[in-house]
C-alpha cells in the first residue's frame, strides 16, 4: 500500500488546507454580509455543478490518465486559491467570486475523486481495499476537525490572506506527491472507445441493471442515502430549534461527529474490516440507524453528543465496505463510468430528499407539533411539543427507516450473494 498511502498522506494535508480556507472564507463573507443565505449558497455553488459533470466524468476517467485529472484537479483548485488571493490583496475580492471558485472547484473535483476512486483497485490488493477505504473516511472526518479548530486559531493572527498561502502549501504538497508516484492505468479498452457517445454516457447504469446482485447493491445504498439525506437535512435546524439558536450546541454535535469518524477509521484501518464486507455494510447501516434513532429521541447535548459519536462510528464501516465491494466487483477498466453511474443516482435521490424535507417540516410536520395540535398530543411524550419537535419526528422516522433497510438487506438473497461472484 505504499504508493497509495503516499498520495493518501498529500490529500490529507490538502484537504485540511481546503478546510482551513472554507472555515476561513465563512468568517469573511459572514463579517461582509451578515447574511446566512449567502453562507448556505456555498453549498449549492459547489453540488451545482456535480450532476452534469458526473454524466462525462465516468468516460473521462476511463479514457484519460488518472494521475494526470487527479493532478489536474488539484491544480483547479490551487488557482482558484491564488485567485482569491489576488482579489483579497487588491480589494476587490466579492461574494460572487467566492461563488464561482466553489462551482469550479465542485466540478474539478468530482473528476478528481472519481479518478481517484477508481485507482484505489489499482494500487492496493483485493483484500486490503476495506482498510484503503477506511483511511479515505479518515480524510475527510480528520479535516472536519482540524481545518476549522486551526483556521479558527490563526485567523485573528494572519487573516485570510495568511490562511490562503498555507492552503497553496498544502496543494504543492498533495501535487508534489503525486508526481512522485506512478499509478497504473487499467487496460485500455479500445472498442469502448469508438462506441457512441450516448451508449459511453449511459454505459455504467446499463451495465449495473443488467447484473441483479449489483442492481441490489445500488438500490439498497441509494435507499439509505435517500433517508439519511432527508432526515440531516433537518439536523441542524432541528438542533438550534430545540436549544434556542445556540451555536455552541451545534459545534458540539460537530465535533462529536468528526471523533466519532476519527475512531471508526483507525479502527477499522487496524481491523482491516470484515471479511464479508456485505456484513460489514448492513451492521453499518443497522448502527448508523439505531444511534440517529437515539439521536432524534433526544431532547438534551448529554443525549444527543454520545448517540452523534456512535452514529459516526459507523460510516467509515458502511462506507469502505460499500466502496470495497464495487471495487472488487468491477472491472478497473470500467470503474470510472460505473462509479459515475452509482454517484448520479445517490446524487439524484440526494436532491430530492432535499427539496422535499425542508417543506414537510415547515408546513406539516412543525404546525402539528405544536401544544395542542392532534399530533402533539398524540407524541408530545416522546418527542416533546413546540420548535424543532415536528423536525424531530421526521429525523427520527427517517433514522427507523435506515435501520429497517439494513435489516432488510439480510433478506435480499442477490445482495448477500454478491461476494460470491466477484
Amino acid at each position: 500500500m505504499r504508493v497509495f498511502i503516499t498520495i493518501w498522506f498529500g490529500q490529507l494535508v490538502s484537504t485540511i488546507g481546503s478546510y482551513m480556507t472554507g472555515f476561513a472564507l465563512i468568517l469573511w463573507a459572514w463579517e461582509l454580509t451578515g447574511s446566512a443565505t449567502a453562507l448556505a449558497l456555498f453549498g449549492f455553488f459547489s453540488q451545482l455543478p456535480s450532476i452534469p459533470i458526473t454524466l462525462v466524468a465516468g468516460v473521462v476517467v476511463d479514457r484519460c490518465d488518472r494521475k494526470q485529472l487527479m493532478i489536474l484537479g488539484d491544480s483547479v483548485a490551487a488557482l482558484s486559491t491564488i485567485g482569491i488571493g489576488g482579489l483579497y490583496l487588491t480589494g476587490n475580492l466579492q461574494i460572487w467570486h467566492l461563488y464561482l471558485a466553489a462551482t469550479l472547484n465542485g466540478g474539478f473535483g468530482q473528476i478528481q475523486r472519481l479518478a481517484y476512486q477508481a485507482s484505489i483497485s489499482l494500487m492496493v490488493d483485493r483484500t486490503q481495499l476495506t482498510r484503503a477505504n477506511s483511511l479515505l473516511s479518515s480524510v475527510h472526518y480528520s479535516s472536519t476537525i482540524l481545518g476549522p479548530a486551526l483556521a479558527g486559531l490563526l485567523y485573528p493572527l494572519i487573516g485570510l490572506l495568511g490562511i490562503l498561502c498555507i492552503d497553496l502549501v498544502t496543494f504543492g504538497v498533495a501535487i508534489a506527491l503525486l508526481l512522485l508516484c506512478a499509478i497504473p492505468q487499467p487496460q485500455a479498452q479500445t472498442s469502448a472507445e469508438r462506441d457512441p457517445l450516448l451508449s459511453q454516457l449511459t454505459f455504467g447504469f446499463r451495465y449495473v441493471w443488467r447484473q441483479t446482485n449489483l442492481r441490489s447493491l445500488l438500490l439498497i445504498t441509494a435507499s439509505f442515502w435517500f433517508f439519511h439525506d432527508f432526515g440531516g437535512a433537518v439536523y441542524e435546524p432541528m438542533l438550534l430549534a430545540r436549544t434556542d439558536g445556540s451555536a455552541q450546541v451545534l459545534a458540539s454535535a460537530g465535533a462529536a461527529a468528526g471523533i466519532g469518524g476519527v475512531t471508526g477509521a483507525i479502527v477499522l484501518s487496524v481491523w482491516g474490516g470484515p471479511k464479508r464486507r456485505v456484513i460489514g455494510l448492513l451492521a453499518g447501516f443497522i448502527g448508523a440507524g439505531l444511534s440517529k434513532t437515539i439521536f432524534g429521541l433526544g431532547r438534551s447535548p448529554q443525549v444527543w453528543l454520545p448517540a452523534q459519536v456512535s452514529s459516526s462510528l459507523n460510516f467509515p464501516l458502511l462506507g469502505s465496505s460499500e466502496n470495497a465491494l464495487w471495487m472488487d466487483t468491477i472491472p478497473a477498466a470500467i470503474q470510472g463510468r460505473v462509479f459515475a453511474a452509482n454517484s448520479l443516482v445517490v446524487q439524484g435521490v440526494s436532491a430530492v430528499a432535499l427539496l422535499l424535507a425542508g417543506s414537510l417540516a415547515d408546513h406539516l410536520l412543525e404546525p402539528a407539533m405544536m401544544p395542542g395540535q392532534p399530533l402533539a398530543n398524540g407524541f408530545g411524550a416522546i418527542f416533546g411539543s413546540g420548535f424543532g419537535a415536528g423536525m424531530a419526528v421526521l429525523y427520527t422516522l427517517c433514522a427507523l427507516a435506515m435501520l429497517l433497510i439494513g435489516i432488510g438487506g439480510f433478506f435480499i438473497r442477490s445482495l448477500r450473494a454478491i461476494e460470491a461472484n466477484s
